[in-house]
């Protein structure tokens, strides 16, 4: 049973080669039209996504330029679109799985890090002991602050992938039951899909916010 529950999010096909993860490059079929169609509708949609992403941002990074907020941007508007295609019937959904999640933030991470104590390393070792510590605690506070940190990119990719992984598993486990269902029971299981997949349509919006905030405020802390 579990078995075939999960394999919902098995990556690989019939034809042996792993066609599905061609998912996430259906973002570029999309944007493309904005430059074509300008003044399109999707035009002034993207535009204000972005500056009010750009605001957010800025406010964080402490900067006004739109190129240092452009690659969390992107990262919010790559992850957004991949929540929202694994809410449609046999799409697969690729940032369900820890190999994507974490390709996204490890890299940054280790980017964040090396630019940090390489150029600011006093600030760095500031972060490690909270103002205001006593000296006794000094100790366990910079090993806290340094597992803190270790495990930065790992929880980054666990919450992603999880709360994709989740409402998913109770939409199929919900739909494996309509079949043998009588009619009251399908008509409220339809009910409760319905309103599960508002409610996916939600977190794939603030877990695609989530990443990207955090990410930003990883990088402020290194600047």
């Amino acid at each position: 049973m579990m078995t075939n529950l999960f394999s919902v999010f098995d990556p690989s096909t019939s034809m042996g080669l792993p066609l599905n993860w061609l998912s996430s490059l259906l973002l570029l079929m999309f944007v493309p039209s904005m430059f074509w169609l300008i003044p399109s509708r999707l035009h002034f949609v993207w535009s204000s996504i972005m500056s009010s992403l750009h605001v957010e941002f800025k406010t964080l990074l402490n900067s006004n330029s739109m190129g240092s907020t452009l690659m969390f941007i992107s990262l919010f508007i790559f992850i957004i679109f991949n929540n929202f295609l694994g809410l449609f019937p046999y799409i697969f959904t690729s940032t369900s799985h820890l190999s994507m999640t974490l390709a996204l933030s490890f890299p940054m991470w280790i980017s964040f890090m090396c630019y940090g104590w390489m150029n600011h390393t006093q600030h760095m070792f500031a972060h490690l002991v909270p103002q205001g510590t006593p000296s006794i605690l000094m100790p366990f506070m910079v090993c806290i602050e340094t597992i803190s940190n270790l495990i930065r990119p790992g929880t980054l990719a666990v919450r992603l992938a999880a709360n994709m992984i989740a409402g998913h598993l109770l939409l199929t486990l919900l739909g494996n039951q309509g079949p043998n269902s009588s009619s009251l029971i399908l008509t409220l299981l339809i009910s409760t899909q319905i309103m599960l997949l508002m409610l996916e349509s939600a977190v794939a919006v603030i877990q695609a916010y989530v990443f990207a905030i955090l990410s930003t405020l990883y990088s402020s802390e290194t600047s």
